[in-house]
């Protein structure tokens, strides 16, 4: 009888066809979110015409999804800890999918609330569970890359938003924006029959021939019948938010919610609000919406091109260096450039923002043991869903001030500032514990 460790094998293996199809298919699901969280920035301004809405009005109803993203985040992220990956997922998609059809269909902001709220329950538990499934699948040496790769489905969804945005709002009004939700919900039966369990986890319930099912479609390695597949990060203990705190992490941590927290503040107060300011601002509406566009676009190019640095400097370098980026780029869009310089800082400040939210589960996901890993990404996203209830809100305050332009972006430049504080402290106490392990061996 062998032992084989299948995180040992899939670090030494090929990324095959299957990890290919795990890339694809989280993607696909998260183009569908992606266009879930930003279809309600390319509504607003026309919402806020239709029901008479204040700005401070607005700013709270585009809150309701995001409370119900931080309770989705919180609650099924620990109980994909316990059920599986796969069926969080599910669960997760069907949530938004549903409930944001539903959202087409509501003739009051009472109503657009009750909905958004449910759709951001599957958001939010969605995110969490493919960080935590792809990184299981990808070898340690392109975990960033791959989860930046497929995370930039995100973006992608969010470009697709501002696009159909442009041309369906203008002639057809807001409700077809959420009717194309029930269009994805062609892909559960794909869903269910392709997306493969965590290995990790099948291995911890004990599910050998599942699991040898599995690795026989990730290495060409034969198994004989009395072979067990080992996961060394499968040993572990109880998905307790008090192990999140343990060995040594408390200080990262802490960093790494206060990260999230400010980073998703950012994300969401840009694309609730950027395009009623620059409208404001006397851009024409396609031009604002483009800013949308654009915002995501570099939301994915930073995604990707950080997760590749990531896997070459370290991730905690590249989201340092990403967030000082992000507060030089928002404090200059207030400056009222012209609109070739305008869409070049958007799509900086997307990169650096979208991009870095991307970044954030990726060292997340690196920092905890499979045991706790959707347990880690479900609190760290659910935190920053806090931000991200904050950040509409603020924007619609902030903006009911009628303060200058260029104040109102050099006030939305801190939360950049103090993320770029609070991962530089993070890099430096995660270099600690490497410290002490060079120091024992030698």
């Amino acid at each position: 009888m062998r032992t084989i460790d299948v995180s040992e094998a899939m670090e030494h293996g090929p990324f095959g066809r299957f990890q290919w199809m795990v890339v694809g298919l989280c993607g696909t699901l998260l183009v569908v979110d992606g266009y879930d969280v930003f279809v309600a920035g390319t509504v607003l301004p026309t919402l806020i015409s239709e029901w008479g809405l204040t700005k401070p009005q607005a700013g709270a109803l585009q809150a309701w999804a995001l409370f119900g993203m931080m309770f989705g985040a919180l609650i099924l992220g620990p109980l994909a800890d316990r059920i599986g990956r796969k069926k969080g997922v599910a669960i997760s998609f069907v949530l938004f999918t549903t409930a944001t059809l539903l959202t087409g269909f509501a003739t009051s902001p009472e109503q657009f609330k009750i909905f958004r709220f449910i759709a951001g329950l599957g958001c939010g538990g969605l995110m969490p569970n493919a960080v935590a499934l792809m990184n299981e699948y990808a070898p340690k040496r392109l975990r960033g890359t791959m989860v930046a790769l497929m995370f930039s489905g995100y973006s992608i969804g969010g470009m697709v938003a501002a696009g159909l945005g442009i041309g369906i709002i203008p002639g057809f009004g807001w409700q077809p924006m959420f009717f194309i939700a029930a269009i994805p919900l062609v892909l559960l039966p794909l869903i269910l029959w392709k997306l493969p369990e965590s290995l990790g986890f099948l291995i911890r319930q004990g599910k050998q021939d599942e699991a040898k099912r599995v690795f026989a479609r990730i290495s060409d390695m034969p198994l004989a019948a009395d072979d067990r597949l080992v996961f060394p990060e499968a040993r572990g203990t109880s998905a307790s938010v008090a192990e999140l705190f343990r060995h040594g992490r408390t200080l990262r941590t802490l960093m790494l919610w206060l990260s999230f927290f400010c980073c998703l503040l950012l994300v969401y107060l840009l694309s609730s609000w950027l395009p009623k300011v620059l409208q404001e601002a006397g851009y024409a509406e396609r031009a604002s919406l483009l800013s949308l566009f654009s915002l995501n676009f570099g939301g994915m190019a930073g995604a990707i091109l950080g997760g590749r640095l990531g896997d070459r400097f370290g991730l905690p370098r590249i989201v340092v260096g990403f967030f000082a980026a992000a507060a030089v780029a928002i404090a200059l869009i207030g400056a009222n450039p012209a609109p070739g310089l305008l869409f070049a800082l958007v799509f900086i400040a997307g990169a650096t923002t979208i991009g870095t939210q991307i970044l954030l589960y990726a060292s997340v996901a690196q920092l905890y043991d499979l045991s706790v890993r959707s347990t880690g990404l479900g609190w760290a996203s659910g935190v920053g869903r806090i931000g991200a209830i904050v950040g509409p809100t603020l924007g619609g305050v902030l903006l009911a001030q009628e303060l200058p332009l260029g104040q109102n972006f050099l006030i939305f430049a801190l939360p950049a500032v103090i993320s770029t504080l609070a991962m530089l402290v993070f890099a430096l106490s995660n270099s600690r514990p490497r410290v002490a392990v060079q120091l024992a061996a030698t």
